[in-house]
């Protein structure tokens, strides 16, 4: 076998050394820690701990072991992020999925644009169309905070006992437990960009 580390190898043994670095510095002035007092806290000298966060040498086990005890973390909190696999979602124009809402039946067109879904959050995304003045709108009750950005038209929009008038270039953003939507169409069509974030416990 080869004494020297192939290229890959080597590759992944530098972003071991800058998540570590980067850990390392984040969790230091977090702390609220000067690079002398993070090294004396430690045991290490500051020419050491100083080329630990600037990636320019590999920790043995017992350095990781005495940072991560001098930082008050978890050993495995400095590798946070190494192998996190980092989702995204593209739709093209005019490819959104359409969907079917309450709305859907009084002239109003959902195309959803996305849902991203992490460990601990989820996000999704719909392009609104409103085409036909209605007599009653439907009002949503979700968890999360909405963000709401008008594109086209003009409409007066709910929330809880709030009113705003949306024209194109308003964005609205509001908890989305309280009842919300469309209370008047003023003028058409109406398209808006609506954001959803959720928390940990996403429901609907």
């Amino acid at each position: 076998m080869s004494e020297h580390p192939e290229p890959a190898a080597e590759a992944d043994d530098k972003a071991l050394e800058r998540i570590i670095a980067v850990r390392a510095r984040e969790y230091r002035q977090t702390a609220g820690l000067s690079v002398g007092e993070m090294a004396q806290r430690v045991g290490i000298s500051k020419a050491m701990l100083s080329k630990i966060e600037n990636a320019q040498t590999a920790c043995s086990l017992t350095t990781l072991s005495r940072l991560a005890r001098g930082l008050d973390v978890p050993v495995t909190a400095l590798f946070r992020g190494m192998d996190d696999e980092r989702e995204a979602v593209f739709v093209p124009a005019g490819h959104g999925a359409r969907i079917v809402r309450r709305g859907t039946k009084v002239g109003h067109e959902y195309a959803q644009l996305g849902s991203l879904r992490g460990a601990h959050k989820r996000m999704d995304a719909l392009l609104v169309t409103l085409t036909e003045e209605s007599e009653v709108f439907p009002l949503f009750q979700h968890a999360g905070t909405e963000l709401l950005y008008m594109l086209e038209g003009v409409m007066v929009y709910g929330h809880g006992k709030s009113s705003y008038t949306l024209r194109p270039g308003d964005a609205l953003q509001f908890d989305g437990e309280a009842p919300h939507g469309p209370e008047r169409l003023v003028e058409l069509p109406i398209r808006f960009l609506t954001v959803t974030a959720f928390g940990d416990s996403p429901h609907h």
